[in-house]
């Protein structure tokens, strides 16, 4: 998504043979739920480090450690595995599979634009928004870099328009709204918009392999409008068309229950509206840990759940089709995170059992 020059055809071939061979030995090598247990009983970060040293991650964390030995290069180190192994995979896939794997990753494109524009918008150090990126896209560290050092908000979509990035025109109109009102809204709005759309379009297909990929950008997209609706429980409305925020393309949230969801008077109600969907129970089951915190990031994380969970359960079907890769795709994702929970938790002294309720277990 991240360049007009890049393929937007139909790709010819479709030999997942090779392919997804090497994603069940890549597959093997992630980490087992008593490797956690082990971590998570592990105060001391020398012995954390020492234990991540002797797997797949050991040798970035041989290269980040030279700049000390710190949560700060722990971090650094299991990002730039993940994005390492992303593009390993994308080197060795060809065909249809690099076609479908390159479309899914590109929402990692707008995860850092967005990253971006909010932290310019906020007027965060370069370097602080850096860190909080995920170069597993089109785009390079190096490019993010660039924008991330852009003078603000315009000077972002500028650069973007002269890289012929495709969705830089989306973000040019978006960007005059956003010079009036000072809301970024907008500009998200146009990112999510234009994801789900270019997505859809490349997945419009009637094959088993695009079917699945397309599902899981779906509920991408249901979840996005589900947080879109929660979060305007809390905004104030008036004069404003909410439906102007709903996404097309989504699986089980249509305009109708988007702005049936968004009309209702609290979020007791909005679950209520939710019972006969996938999202109601996971959303029912935050209740309680919403009213203990007061905040909608307890739903946020719930649908990042669920989403990850689908995702995982695609390498259950065709051997020899895109689920495996999918599959490995986000289990790459999801153990990286959990070890990232496990570090930062540790570093803050987060309850042991508090850091096993936050961790994805499959």
């Amino acid at each position: 998504m991240a360049r007009q020059q890049a393929v937007t055809g139909r790709p010819q071939g479709k030999d997942y043979g090779y392919g997804n061979a090497r994603i069940r030995g890549m597959r093997s090598r992630l980490l087992a739920p008593t490797f956690y247990e082990q971590l998570i009983q592990t105060s001391d970060l020398a012995r954390m480090i020492a234990l991540l040293s002797d797997t797949e991650y050991g040798p970035d964390l041989e290269e980040e450690l030279l700049h000390g030995r710190t949560t700060v290069q722990v971090d650094e180190a299991l990002r730039d595995n993940i994005v390492r192994t992303y593009r390993k995979v994308l080197g060795f896939l060809d065909g249809e599979a690099a076609f479908l794997a390159t479309t899914l990753l590109s929402r990692w494109d707008v995860f850092n634009v967005k990253t971006i524009i909010r932290g310019r918008h906020l007027g965060m150090h370069a370097s602080e928004i850096d860190s909080n990126l995920m170069p597993a896209g089109q785009f390079s560290a190096g490019e993010l870099s660039v924008l991330s050092q852009s003078a603000d908000v315009r000077a972002v979509v500028d650069t973007l328009a002269t890289w012929g990035v495709e969705y830089a025109s989306a973000l040019s109109q978006a960007v005059v709204e956003y010079q009036r009102d000072g809301a970024i809204a907008a500009l998200e709005l146009a990112l999510d918009r234009y994801y789900a759309e270019w997505a859809m379009r490349r997945l419009d297909k009637r094959n088993a392999n695009y079917r699945l990929a397309a599902k899981i950008v779906s509920i991408q997209i249901d979840t996005t409008n589900l947080m879109t609706a929660i979060r305007l429980q809390k905004a104030d409305m008036e004069g404003v068309d909410p439906v102007r925020f709903f996404l097309p393309g989504g699986r089980d949230v249509d305009e109708r229950l988007f702005a049936e969801l968004t009309a209702m008077s609290d979020i007791d109600e909005l679950l209520d509206g939710l019972k006969a969907t996938p999202y109601g129970r996971p959303l029912e089951e935050e209740v309680l840990h919403f009213v203990e915190v007061g905040s909608v990031a307890v739903f946020e994380r719930a649908l990042e759940d669920y989403l990850m969970r689908k995702a995982l359960r695609a390498d259950r079907g065709d051997p020899l089709g895109v689920g495996l890769i999918i599959g490995y795709l986000w289990a790459k994702h999801n153990e990286v995170t959990n070890l990232r929970i496990i570090v930062k938790g540790t570093t803050i002294g987060m309850p042991e059992d508090r850091m096993r309720r936050e961790l994805i277990l499959v």
